[in-house]
């Protein structure tokens, strides 16, 4: 008989449902997708309909379902860190409890009642493994190796932060585990939150800002070296002890004891939205630092103990793809693997691993060379159908190309006349990472593209970099040390021979208008996507993996001789990236893309009818 496993976050922030059968991943989404609500934390009951219709079953049908924490565990750990810390968290204290006992604390009986509204008939059992074990399952099982050693690094679980394992065959050991308060996940989260950046979703920002700042600069060595002698307490092996004093978060509604920072750093907390000064860029750049030093030293620490020639990571700070690119130059490990749904999403699906492998010892099974992931493209497809329905209810004009190659020539001459277009096609992604099916590309050699994305398009802050989608087969023409890398998950640098002669370079005045001034320097031949330091957060797309945008890079590399695009996920801020062919239809024209292509179907936005003013939006903080 079939085991069928549904997976489930849900509760905190990024919920998700993803469904494996006999092993192997059926499919997996996150509830924002459904609910146009970014984050959105509810009860995945969209994302469970979904992945229960693509495998035909209905809810009693399912051998199991995992839930990926152990809820009373984490409610320990907040009774015993309330009291701990008395009389400090008096409010957060009485702002939490009711939620947990009228509802978190019961948590087996809450989920039995949405699963009648699921339509469930009988108890299907329910596993809850621990949130850390989730996220290590998550990393290794669909990994490409048979043993591995195993780093998971977030904000808090039940009361882990940080987790070191090792996992071989169908199994995994923890070895080694840092608990709460002491969490690299939230130093850095504390970071996000002093310099004006929305917790859980503001430390790409914070990641994409580093650049900015100046390394030899004496204010960004004395704001890193301010970092480890107050803040925290870096060990050899990588664990840290964080000063409390200067913590909110245990006990409080806030990241940071906001006056001690504002005297360390010599700065007040930055305003959301306000200007961004060289003294902003260079604290993002020290925290940058330090965190690195601490994954590397984790990294370090997993091979002395595992002894292992591989690693696998999980956890929302294994999304730090420049932290990554630090762990496999410093040569600690024959090969890397990184979950592409790291955060909270991925204990979905590695909450389904351990209940199968683990709960129900069930043997492995093993991708040679090859992960599970299926590319990460989990999520719903839409047809000609769909597309159809669209034009019908709203009036939409497209021309329908039923020849694919056809259709790649005419976007690949949009882009190289520099179009920005909206790419739809096939399954949704799975995790935080628009791949090339839920995509806006453009032309990387226009100097001024990354400011036109990020302002007209994105409507988000300009010094946000961009992600090269580039041929697999000639990413090294570009790139250094370019190894596979399927899920945009790893930073590398642009070949000298690709890079421009800046003089300036960092050296631009510290001003609050460097960041403009330094973005209109032309610093390569593709310079939309290298970022001030000559890095770039790269895709390698692959034949097997992504055949239409490997087929669509491949036109317009004949077209131009470029083998690159600028791939950034098919959303504006403060929304999810977009699910349906309406949902990418309305995100185009609440933008200034030129075009758009769904399947075989392209959009002029010069043809389409005006949207109506109810359907016009303002875009919220992200």
């Amino acid at each position: 008989m079939r085991k069928i496993i549904l997976g489930i976050s849900a509760f905190y922030h990024d919920s998700a449902a993803a469904l494996i059968i006999d092993g192997h991943i059926v499919a997996a989404a996150q509830e924002e997708r459904f609910t146009r609500i970014k984050q959105d934390a509810a009860f995945p009951v969209q994302a469970i309909k979904y992945v229960l219709s693509e495998a035909g079953i209905s809810f009693d049908e399912l051998t199991a379902v995992a839930f990926y924490d152990k809820p009373l565990l984490k409610f320990e750990r907040l009774l015993e860190t309330y009291h701990a810390f008395v009389p400090r968290g008096w409010r957060s204290f009485i702002t939490a409890m009711p939620v947990w006992m009228k509802e978190k604390v019961f948590m087996k009986k809450m989920l039995r009642r949405q699963f009648r509204a699921l339509g469930a008939t009988v108890k299907v059992p329910l596993y809850f493994p621990e949130h850390h074990l989730s996220h290590a399952a998550s990393a290794f099982y669909p990994s490409p190796f048979q043993s591995a050693a195993i780093l998971t690094v977030d904000g808090v679980g039940e009361w882990a932060t940080t987790t070191i394992c090792h996992g071989a065959g169908s199994d995994i050991k923890i070895l080694r585990e840092l608990r709460f308060p002491h969490s690299p996940g939230l130093l850095y989260a504390a970071f996000t939150y002093f310099l004006g950046f929305k917790i859980n979703s503001g430390e790409y920002k914070l990641m994409g800002l580093s650049p900015y700042g100046l390394p030899d600069d004496p204010q960004t060595i004395v704001f890193r070296e301010k970092i480890m002698a107050t803040l925290v307490d870096i060990r050899k092996d990588g664990s840290i002890l964080l000063n409390m004093d200067y913590f909110e978060f245990a006990t409080g509604l806030k990241m940071t004891a906001t006056p001690l920072w504002e005297a360390l750093f010599g700065m007040p907390r930055r305003e959301p939205e306000s200007a961004i000064t060289q003294d902003h860029m260079n604290l993002a750049l020290a925290i940058q630092q330090v965190m690195e030093h601490i994954v590397v030293a984790l990294a370090r620490t997993a091979k002395e103990i595992t002894g292992s020639r591989q690693l696998v990571m999980a956890g929302g700070v294994a999304l730090n793809c420049v932290a990554n690119n630090k762990i496999r130059a410093a040569g600690i490990f024959e090969d890397i693997w990184i979950q592409p749904a790291a955060g909270d999403a991925g204990g979905a699906l590695g909450a389904a691993y351990a209940a199968y492998h683990i709960g129900m010892e069930q043997a492995r099974i093993f991708f040679t060379g090859d992960d599970a992931m299926q590319g990460a493209f989990l999520g719903p497809a839409y047809g000609d159908a769909d597309v159809r329905k669209l034009l019908a209810r709203y009036g939409a004009v497209a021309v329908h190309e039923p020849d694919f190659e056809t259709l790649t020539h005419m976007v690949s001459a949009h882009l190289a006349n520099g179009k920005v277009v909206g790419w739809f096609q096939d399954r949704m992604e799975f995790g935080p990472r628009a791949l090339g099916n839920r995509s806006i590309l453009a032309d990387p050699r226009q100097p001024g593209m990354q400011r036109q994305l990020n302002l007209k398009i994105k409507f988000r802050e300009s010094f946000r970099p961009f992600a090269p989608a580039v041929l697999a087969e000639d990413a090294a023409l570009y790139f250094n040390d370019a190894g596979a890398s399927p899920y945009m998950l790893f930073t590398t640098t642009l070949k000298e021979t690709q890079q421009g002669a800046v003089a300036a370079g960092n050296n631009m005045p510290h001003t609050g208008t460097a960041i403009a001034g330094r973005l209109q320097l032309q610093r390569s031949a593709i310079p939309a996507v290298t970022h001030l330091d000559y890095s770039a957060r790269i895709q390698t797309v692959h034949d097997t993996l992504h055949p239409k945008l490997h087929q669509l890079i491949n036109s317009f590399k004949k077209l131009t001789g470029c083998s690159v695009l600028i791939n950034t996920s098919f959303n504006v801020r403060g929304e999810p990236v977009v699910n349906t062919p309406e949902d990418a239809w309305l995100a185009f024209m609440r933008t200034e893309m030129d075009y758009l292509v769904i399947g075989h179907y392209v959009f002029d936005r010069r043809r389409q009818p005006s949207l109506p003013k109810e359907l016009l939006r303002s875009f919220e903080l992200d």
